[in-house]
């Protein structure tokens, strides 16, 4: 079993790549294939560093990215929309990968965009459900923003859903967390549809 891994601290500080290494072996053998055989060989290590870059938001804080913001007058809603992001639902171990719609009122003070990002980033790499990665989302950016309102969006396609189960491609599921004036304000709300969708606003309403 190979062990040597090169540095890669972004990815790699802080998980066990061999137990990953060995564990991998283990499943191979368990569903009746050989790890020696050419075709396999390095799939043990190629799949703990693969574990590792999927799940480093476990040893990353998402605040840092929030910690540097910039004090503005505006005070009208900021979207950020599309934001591609892709994580690991915690039940089976496969990949959702979708789109964040990020938007929040600020109260005299606005981050960078490209920080937005990076916080869906962090937040997505980590074993989870999508619900709660929007809750998570959400609550970091209000307390970290001081902001008026947030609301997050994301819609998803589930490969647990797609390519085993149910076996139902192009089924997509959107989850959303509204807070501040995004939930108390229902004109504020249905501007912020109106980014995001166009007039093709879905016809149940984030809540």
């Amino acid at each position: 079993m190979s062990t040597d891994y090169p540095p890669n601290p972004s990815a790699a500080d802080h998980v066990d790549l061999p137990r990953i290494e060995a564990a991998v072996r283990e499943i191979l053998i368990a569903v009746g294939e050989d790890p020696d055989r050419e075709g396999l060989r390095e799939t043990p290590r190629r799949m703990a560093r693969m574990y590792a870059e999927l799940l480093r938001g476990l040893h990353e804080d998402p605040r840092v990215h929030l910690q540097k913001f910039f004090t503005e007058k505006y005070d009208e809603i900021v979207l950020v929309r599309d934001i591609s992001f892709d994580s690991l639902c915690e039940h089976h171990m496969l990949p959702f990968m979708g789109k964040a719609h990020i938007g929040y009122l600020p109260d005299g003070r606005v981050v960078g965009l490209s920080k937005l990002a990076r916080v869906v980033q962090s937040v997505a790499h980590r074993p989870q459900v999508q619900e709660r990665m929007t809750e998570t989302i959400a609550d970091l950016l209000m307390s970290e923003l001081n902001a008026k309102g947030v609301a997050v969006i994301l819609e998803a396609v589930h490969t647990c859903m797609t390519v085993r189960g149910v076996c139902k491609p192009g089924a997509v599921c959107v989850t959303s967390a509204v807070r501040g004036a995004f939930r108390k304000n229902q004109t504020t709300r249905a501007e912020l549809l109106t980014l995001v969708y166009g007039e093709h606003r879905p016809i149940a309403s984030v809540s």
